[in-house]
């Protein structure tokens, strides 16, 4: 059999490679620094050469990374996938399911136990990290994320189509006689880190395209954007479907007008992944289901 550098550092380097970072990198695979260091410096040891170019914050695959990630990552995945299929054999299949906080509470939690009547055996692994879709295939299997469009080369299927709203405390609205768009100049805006075009296509579609509010805060979790709102520390601009599961009575929407996003949220995995059984269950309880 060929002489083939350790897997470890195959793992090490990937994972690098996709985060672009070595602290990332090292906090994913519950290593110490050094102890990554020490992986990555046996791999171009066994390469004879340098993979990455090593700046003050960040790895950056030079050309040899490159060609080695493209040549190494998919016998890397058709390998995990081999070891999970025949492992779920007979037991339990588990799925690595990336998903954002606001969906996962409100939309996917509470209809689990019907996909855990189903499938007994299922069990499901959840990492609420932003941009999931940058983890698949090495942190999760498959990730629900909101976007306003997928990387074409990923397996996607759009879960939802959404109306923007702005909502606010009761108590602020009714002190601060919020009645129309336009007065929103003199308060403070929260939009979600990860839904950037969300409030100039809010502001367009209600005729107030040149609105300029007193600040825009930048907030990269729904739940504390509703919290915020809740305490009066500014008006959010999200998707109407989180104030209507929310059901929180400090809440209120402003102003009675229809803006469709420029989000949806998204089921995505790499085309091969719905070879994996847990995949390919979960996908398709998940379009059934009305989730």
């Amino acid at each position: 059999m060929r002489r083939l550098p350790p897997l470890r550092s195959l793992e090490a380097f990937v994972r690098i490679a996709k985060l672009g970072s070595a602290k990332a990198a090292a906090s994913e695979l519950a290593l110490s620094p050094p102890a990554l260091s020490r992986r990555i410096k046996a791999l171009e040891d066994f390469m004879g050469k340098p993979l990455f170019e090593r700046k003050a914050q960040a790895m950056i695959l030079n050309a040899d990374g490159n060609a080695l990630l493209k040549a190494i990552e998919p016998a890397l995945e058709a390998m995990a996938e081999a070891v999970e299929e025949l492992s779920g054999q007979g037991g339990e299949y588990r799925l690595r399911l990336g998903v954002l906080p606001l969906f996962g509470s409100q939309r996917l939690i509470p209809k689990l136990p019907e996909l855990r009547k189903l499938f007994p055996k299922l069990h499901i692994d959840v990492d609420t990290s932003a941009h999931a879709e940058n983890l698949l295939g090495d942190v999760v299997d498959a990730a629900i994320i909101i976007a306003d469009q997928v990387d074409p080369r990923l397996y996607a299927v759009r879960l939802d189509r959404n109306n923007v709203y702005a909502i606010a405390s009761d108590t602020m609205a009714r002190e601060q006689k919020l009645q129309k768009p336009a007065d929103l100049k003199d308060h403070t805006v929260l939009v979600h880190s990860d839904m950037p075009l969300i409030f100039n296509a809010w502001r367009e579609a209600v005729g107030e395209p040149r609105l300029k509010p007193a600040a825009i805060d930048h907030i990269d979790s729904g739940p504390l954007m509703l919290e915020a709102a809740a305490n009066g520390l500014g008006v959010a601009i999200m998707h109407g479907s989180h104030f209507s599961d929310a059901k929180d009575p400090r809440l209120v929407r402003l102003f009675d007008v229809e803006v469709e996003s420029p989000y949806s949220y998204w089921f995505v995995c790499r085309p091969r992944a719905l070879k994996q059984r847990a995949v390919r269950i979960f996908h398709d309880w998940l379009l059934k289901s009305g989730v």
